[in-house]
Protein backbone atom coordinates (compact mmCIF):
# COMPACT_ATOMS: atom_id res chain seq x y z
CA UNK A 1 0.00 0.00 0.00
CA UNK A 2 1.17 2.77 -0.86
CA UNK A 3 2.60 5.62 1.88
CA UNK A 4 1.75 9.34 2.04
CA UNK A 5 2.56 9.81 5.78
CA UNK A 6 5.55 9.07 7.92
CA UNK A 7 5.23 8.63 11.46
CA UNK A 8 9.19 8.50 13.05
CA UNK A 9 10.43 6.14 16.14
CA UNK A 10 13.93 7.28 17.63
CA UNK A 11 15.76 4.01 18.17
CA UNK A 12 19.07 2.84 18.66
CA UNK A 13 19.27 -0.19 16.07
CA UNK A 14 16.99 -0.10 12.94
CA UNK A 15 14.53 -2.87 14.06
CA UNK A 16 14.70 -6.27 11.77
CA UNK A 17 11.14 -6.26 11.11
CA UNK A 18 10.24 -2.68 9.46
CA UNK A 19 6.66 -1.32 9.81
CA UNK A 20 4.95 0.50 7.00
CA UNK A 21 4.24 4.00 7.62
CA UNK A 22 7.13 4.47 10.35
CA UNK A 23 10.69 5.87 9.76
CA UNK A 24 13.07 4.48 12.17
CA UNK A 25 15.73 7.27 13.11
CA UNK A 26 19.44 6.50 14.55
CA UNK A 27 21.00 9.36 15.51
CA UNK A 28 23.70 7.65 17.89
CA UNK A 29 24.39 5.98 14.10
CA UNK A 30 23.12 8.42 12.10
CA UNK A 31 21.06 6.28 9.78
CA UNK A 32 17.67 6.68 8.50
CA UNK A 33 15.90 3.47 7.50
CA UNK A 34 11.85 3.23 6.06
CA UNK A 35 10.26 0.60 3.85
CA UNK A 36 10.05 2.35 0.59
CA UNK A 37 6.94 4.48 0.37
CA UNK A 38 5.29 3.17 -2.60
CA UNK A 39 4.11 -0.44 -1.18
CA UNK A 40 6.84 -2.86 -2.59
CA UNK A 41 8.38 -3.51 1.39
CA UNK A 42 11.62 -2.62 0.14
CA UNK A 43 14.45 -1.54 2.93
CA UNK A 44 15.83 1.91 2.03
CA UNK A 45 18.25 3.18 4.19
CA UNK A 46 19.75 6.99 4.39
CA UNK A 47 22.88 7.90 5.99
CA UNK A 48 23.27 10.64 7.07
CA UNK A 49 25.86 13.01 7.00
CA UNK A 50 27.22 16.06 5.26
CA UNK A 51 27.76 14.41 1.59
CA UNK A 52 24.84 12.19 2.43
CA UNK A 53 21.31 13.00 3.61
CA UNK A 54 20.25 15.74 6.11
CA UNK A 55 17.52 15.28 8.42
CA UNK A 56 15.15 17.84 10.22
CA UNK A 57 12.73 16.97 12.98
CA UNK A 58 10.42 19.89 13.93
CA UNK A 59 7.55 18.84 16.36
CA UNK A 60 7.73 15.35 15.55
CA UNK A 61 7.61 15.46 11.51
CA UNK A 62 10.81 14.51 10.05
CA UNK A 63 11.98 16.16 7.00
CA UNK A 64 14.88 14.17 5.03
CA UNK A 65 16.86 16.58 2.04
CA UNK A 66 17.64 15.72 -0.66
CA UNK A 67 14.92 13.32 -2.23
CA UNK A 68 14.79 9.49 -2.14
CA UNK A 69 15.65 8.01 -5.08
CA UNK A 70 15.04 4.29 -5.47
CA UNK A 71 16.62 3.61 -8.71
CA UNK A 72 17.92 0.13 -8.09
CA UNK A 73 14.75 -1.15 -6.76
CA UNK A 74 12.05 -2.50 -9.54
CA UNK A 75 9.89 0.30 -8.24
CA UNK A 76 12.02 3.20 -9.14
CA UNK A 77 9.79 5.01 -6.85
CA UNK A 78 11.10 8.87 -6.20
CA UNK A 79 9.78 10.85 -3.45
CA UNK A 80 10.57 13.62 -0.81
CA UNK A 81 10.23 13.41 3.20
CA UNK A 82 8.79 16.81 3.79
CA UNK A 83 6.92 17.54 7.26
CA UNK A 84 6.14 13.80 7.95
CA UNK A 85 4.01 13.83 4.16
CA UNK A 86 5.40 11.93 1.36
CA UNK A 87 5.52 14.20 -1.35
CA UNK A 88 5.51 11.95 -4.77
CA UNK A 89 7.91 13.48 -7.63
CA UNK A 90 8.03 12.11 -11.18
CA UNK A 91 10.35 9.50 -12.49
CA UNK A 92 13.42 10.54 -13.95
CA UNK A 93 15.33 9.07 -17.26
CA UNK A 94 18.84 7.22 -16.82
CA UNK A 95 20.44 10.40 -17.96
CA UNK A 96 18.92 11.98 -15.25
CA UNK A 97 19.85 9.66 -12.96
CA UNK A 98 23.24 9.32 -13.90
CA UNK A 99 23.67 13.25 -13.93
CA UNK A 100 22.69 13.63 -10.40
CA UNK A 101 24.80 10.85 -9.14
CA UNK A 102 27.61 12.58 -10.71
CA UNK A 103 26.86 16.06 -9.43
CA UNK A 104 26.52 13.88 -5.64
CA UNK A 105 30.24 12.72 -6.47
CA UNK A 106 31.64 16.09 -7.28
CA UNK A 107 29.67 17.40 -3.75
CA UNK A 108 31.73 14.52 -1.92
CA UNK A 109 34.99 15.35 -3.73
CA UNK A 110 34.72 18.88 -3.10
CA UNK A 111 33.55 18.56 0.81
CA UNK A 112 36.54 15.87 1.63
CA UNK A 113 38.90 17.72 -0.55
CA UNK A 114 38.34 21.21 1.87
CA UNK A 115 37.82 18.82 4.90
CA UNK A 116 41.46 17.40 4.28
CA UNK A 117 42.79 21.15 3.54
CA UNK A 118 41.78 22.25 6.67
CA UNK A 119 42.93 19.55 8.26
CA UNK A 120 46.41 20.38 6.59
CA UNK A 121 46.06 23.55 7.73
CA UNK A 122 45.54 22.35 11.16
CA UNK A 123 48.41 19.96 11.39
CA UNK A 124 50.91 22.96 9.95
CA UNK A 125 49.97 24.81 12.97
CA UNK A 126 50.43 21.79 15.49
CA UNK A 127 54.15 21.99 16.07
CA UNK A 128 54.13 25.61 17.46
CA UNK A 129 51.19 25.58 19.10
CA UNK A 130 52.76 22.31 21.04
CA UNK A 131 56.20 24.31 21.57
CA UNK A 132 54.20 26.75 23.00
CA UNK A 133 52.21 24.43 25.31
CA UNK A 134 55.15 22.67 26.46
CA UNK A 135 56.70 26.05 27.26
CA UNK A 136 54.02 27.43 28.97
CA UNK A 137 53.80 23.90 31.20
CA UNK A 138 57.42 23.90 31.90
CA UNK A 139 57.13 27.65 33.31
CA UNK A 140 54.31 26.46 35.08
CA UNK A 141 56.19 23.72 36.59
CA UNK A 142 59.14 25.86 37.14
CA UNK A 143 57.32 28.06 39.32
CA UNK A 144 55.62 25.36 41.22
CA UNK A 145 58.71 23.76 42.12
CA UNK A 146 60.03 26.90 42.99
CA UNK A 147 56.82 27.72 45.62
CA UNK A 148 57.14 23.92 46.52
CA UNK A 149 61.14 23.64 47.56
CA UNK A 150 60.28 27.31 49.25
CA UNK A 151 58.08 25.79 51.34
CA UNK A 152 60.26 23.50 52.81
CA UNK A 153 62.74 25.90 53.11
CA UNK A 154 65.17 24.37 50.87
CA UNK A 155 65.15 27.77 48.21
Amino acid sequence: MRQTILRPEFVEFIPEQLEDGVIYISQQYRTVTHRCCCGCGKEVVTPLGPTEWALQVVCGAVTLHPSIGNWSFPCRSHYWICNGQVVWAGSMTKQQIEYGRRLDQRKRDAYFAEANRQNDLRAAELPSQQMEGTDQQSNWIDVAWKAFKKWLGLY
